[in-house]
């Protein structure tokens, strides 16, 4: 460990989740700690901030090397009370959102709390990754996500120099356990969507209301260049996030049309 580095770990899942913890505890193997998730679950939240209510920060662990608070805001909320307040004066050397109980492959890092954590941190010029393990159990087995996650970690903080910012990376690990991983791949975004189904039930007081579920509808199940893909064969999926979401090629299209 190196007591130079500064660490900011988030999340989306809240600051009692078990991969949160997993998360804080591989970052404390590379340096210094300070990490703030959120007092509830926050899932399914993506860049969304607070703007219409206060925020309250308390600080519930203190150790040496380490922070963790609790915020009663958004994955976003946590990311930018890190860096626009407690670290005015200090230099961070890498972001760690996560480890989320479930998937952000594919269009899910739309959606994603964690990403958007990550990819927050990763506009103030650190260097960020988003880590999720394709389980959803609250109990689930973090020691692959862990051992694989750390080389990763290792692998970006040593060539962090060289690489070009914004760098966001979305980490995705099967659920498998640790030996039956295959390796890590670097892969694109698979293209695809959620079929949302609404289930609408009544309440006491006759009210309707409505469960949204879903299942994701990959429109291309034999790329095998894709995080999807990598996923269903057991390897760790590792895709290059951006924010710029122009579409060059449309706009090309549409030259001499406007």
């Amino acid at each position: 460990m190196s007591k130079d580095r500064l660490i900011f770990v988030a999340n989306d899942d809240g600051y009692m989740s078990k991969g949160f913890r997993a998360a804080v505890n591989l970052a404390r193997e590379f340096g210094e700690v300070i990490a703030i998730a959120p007092e509830r679950v926050q899932s399914g939240m993506s860049q969304a901030i607070t703007i219409n209510s206060p925020l309250f920060l308390r600080l519930t662990e203190e150790s040496e090397g380490l922070k963790i608070y609790a915020l009663s805001g958004t994955p976003v909320d946590c990311s930018k009370i890190a860096f626009d307040h407690l670290f005015k004066e200090r230099k961070v050397d890498l972001v760690i959102s996560g480890i989320n109980h479930g998937s952000n492959a594919a269009i899910n890092v739309m959606y994603s709390g964690t990403m958007g954590a990550a990819i927050e941190g990763s506009f103030y010029g650190v260097p960020a990754i988003g880590l999720s393990l394709d389980d959803h159990d609250a109990d689930a087995d973090f020691e692959g996500a862990v051992k694989y996650g750390r080389e990763i970690i290792a692998s970006i903080l040593g060539a962090a120099e060289h690489l070009p910012r914004p760098l966001c990376l979305n980490v995705n690990f099967p659920r498998c356990a640790a030996d039956e991983i295959q390796g890590v791949r670097l892969a694109r975004q698979t293209r695809g969507f959620w079929k949302e189904e609404f289930y609408e039930r009544t309440d006491p007081h006759g009210r309707n209301y409505f469960w949204l579920t879903g299942a994701f509808q990959n429109a291309e199940p034999m790329a095998e260049d894709s995080d999807e893909w990598a996923l269903k064969h057991r390897y760790v999926s590792v895709v290059p996030v951006q924010t710029d979401m122009t579409d060059y090629g449309m706009l090309r299209s549409l030259d001499g049309v406007l």
